[in-house]
């Protein structure tokens, strides 16, 4: 059962970008049949967390993966664009191998949640970062809590710090989740406000 209090974050089913290790950034492919199935297992382990709302990234794959999990829910989506993807500019469709091979300490700065790094031709780690810990924390104050958020990899990744800053403390189920760590298709996580933890 989720906290009073709590925001549950998770990153939408697998595509076959993904699947393929290839920058997928802010084009929409749709989930393909494992994503699917991995969606459908999410919404069945929701089933008891009493969640009252959910917020989802507009792009497909996060669209798909949240319809699933309300249709099980009994809930009503909301989509904000602030919760999408990085614009991976000039590497959008490129494969992780390719960019390693000929821009691999760009890449580690990627990786690594690098809030100086840049996407070249699109979007800062740091730019990503700031609108969605904005997002979330509009979630807090103004959404019914607990509510569940639907949104990617990179998003979850690079925001963790500005997260710790907006809305409380991030911690993961089971563990926590380190800048710059992967994130599994349907991985979830917690954001706790520090109020509801024990002393």
């Amino acid at each position: 059962m989720a906290g009073c209090n709590e925001i549950l974050l998770v990153r939408h089913g697998e595509t076959d970008d993904n699947a393929a290790d290839r920058f997928q950034g802010q084009l929409d492919p749709p989930l393909n049949d494992r994503g699917r199935e991995q969606s459908r297992a999410l919404a069945r382990s929701l089933v008891d967390e009493g969640l009252r709302a959910l917020h989802s990234s507009p792009l497909l794959r996060a669209r798909e993966t949240a319809e699933i999990v309300a249709a099980r829910l009994g809930l009503e989506p909301t989509f904000d664009e602030r919760l999408m993807e990085a614009d991976t500019g000039d590497w959008t469709g490129l494969p992780y191998a390719e960019v390693i091979a000929v821009a691999p300490a760009d890449f580690r700065a990627w990786r690594g949640a690098d809030r100086s790094f840049r996407f070249p031709g699109g979007e800062s780690v740091a730019e990503q970062a700031e609108r969605v810990a904005a997002a979330l924390a509009d979630v807090r104050r103004r959404s019914l809590l607990p509510a569940l958020v639907v949104t990617h990899g990179g998003a979850i990744r690079v925001a963790v710090g500005a997260i710790r800053v907006a809305v409380g403390a991030i911690r993961a189920v089971p563990g926590a989740v380190p800048t710059g760590q992967f994130v599994g298709n349907c991985a979830l996580y917690r954001l706790t406000d520090p109020a509801d933890r024990a002393p």
